[in-house]
């Protein structure tokens, strides 16, 4: 059992930054694919980036690419998401999720993830 809790959300201008953070519960994290996902107003929940286990594996949606990290410290059973140059289009809640089986590099397909967080509201004003 995997329990996740978000934090960092907020209101920023277009062009700033955000970090945020996942606090992972279990012993098993470390062997977890963790990663993002976002819902905006309105909209379906889609994929925004996954890292593997180990974190040398990432993998981002195409219009996050080269703006957004994803990183983790297994020992801290923490993963971030720094969120740069961000846009109105940014605007969602972000949640964060975790998968023992599910490889990160196939996350962009799949919406099925083991364990979710509540998330946390991004706001980008124009």
């Amino acid at each position: 059992q995997v329990q996740l809790v978000e934090s960092g959300g907020g209101l920023v201008q277009a062009g700033g930054s955000l970090r945020l953070s996942c606090a992972a519960s279990g012993r098993t994290f470390s062997r977890h694919y963790m990663g993002w996902f976002r819902q905006a107003p309105g909209k379906e929940r889609e994929f925004v980036a996954a890292i593997s286990w180990t974190g040398v594996g990432t993998y981002y949606e195409d219009s996050v690419k080269g703006r957004f990290t994803i990183s983790r410290d297994n020992a801290k059973n923490m993963v971030w998401l720094q969120m740069n140059s961000l846009k109105p289009e940014d605007t969602a809640v972000y949640y964060c999720a975790a998968d023992r089986w599910e490889d990160a590099s196939t996350w962009s397909s799949s919406t099925s993830m083991d364990y979710w967080g509540k998330g946390t509201l991004v706001t980008v004003s124009s």
